[in-house]
């Protein structure tokens, strides 16, 4: 049986070498402008996820948004530490907390303008959420509560979700909005909105998770 697969394993790759290639027939026509030309932005990247490919990005959505779910289920039953370590030196609490200033400017930065130069919604949100961490581990875990509370994160996480998903289906149902001028920051039709969505999506979901790891496990 083993011959067998090897057998077909050579097959195959015979297969794959005698395929002609389809990209001949494309001249001098690049796909890379194709996608630009497409999506009305200069980010080919940001135009393949959030356009060509964005069916797979709404389930990446989905995706993250029930492991945050799952963090909470799983840790519900479990008992609230009663002491939770953090940073306590000052020098290391003001590096933190610079480096927490640097990460949310730049993941405001590639929210807003992730579609015009490298970056997007999944790295702004990255970016977000390594603000909230930063700052987590040099705070009183009660007050990251108070603030995570009071601003209604879960609430917001939720509809940015909602409001992602609806847009999503709008774009792939053929209704586009305008694409505008290519490499300005209203440009691109719902490609920027869908980023910013994307961003404050991943942030929120970030902040969740920390507070619920901080609340159930203490500082990682």
């Amino acid at each position: 049986m083993k011959w067998v697969y090897i057998a077909a394993g050579i097959a195959f790759y015979c297969i794959l070498l005698l395929i002609p290639n389809s990209l001949k027939d494309l001249g001098d026509m690049s796909v890379v402008a194709c996608i630009v030309k497409d999506s009305g932005i200069p980010n080919a990247v940001t135009g393949i996820i959030l356009r060509n490919r964005l069916y797979d990005t709404i389930f990446e959505v989905v995706v993250f948004t029930i492991a945050i779910m799952g963090a909470r289920y799983l840790l519900a039953d479990e008992k609230p530490l009663s002491e939770i370590s953090q940073l306590q030196d000052q020098p290391s609490i003001v590096l933190a907390r610079l480096g927490a200033t640097i990460s949310a400017l730049v993941g405001i930065e590639l929210a807003i303008r992730g579609h015009l130069s490298p970056g997007g919604g999944f790295a702004a949100g990255v970016a977000g959420g390594t603000a909230i961490g930063l700052v987590a581990i040099t705070s009183s875990p009660q007050w990251m509560q108070g603030i995570y509370k009071r601003w209604k994160a879960t609430m917001w996480e939720k509809i940015s979700v909602l409001v992602f998903i609806v847009l999503a289906v709008i774009t792939l149902s053929g209704f586009e909005l305008p694409h505008g001028e290519l490499g300005t920051l209203f440009s691109g039709g719902a490609i920027p909105l869908l980023n910013l969505l994307v961003a404050i999506k991943v942030t929120l979901g970030s902040w969740s998770a920390i507070v619920v790891f901080i609340h159930y496990r203490g500082l990682f």
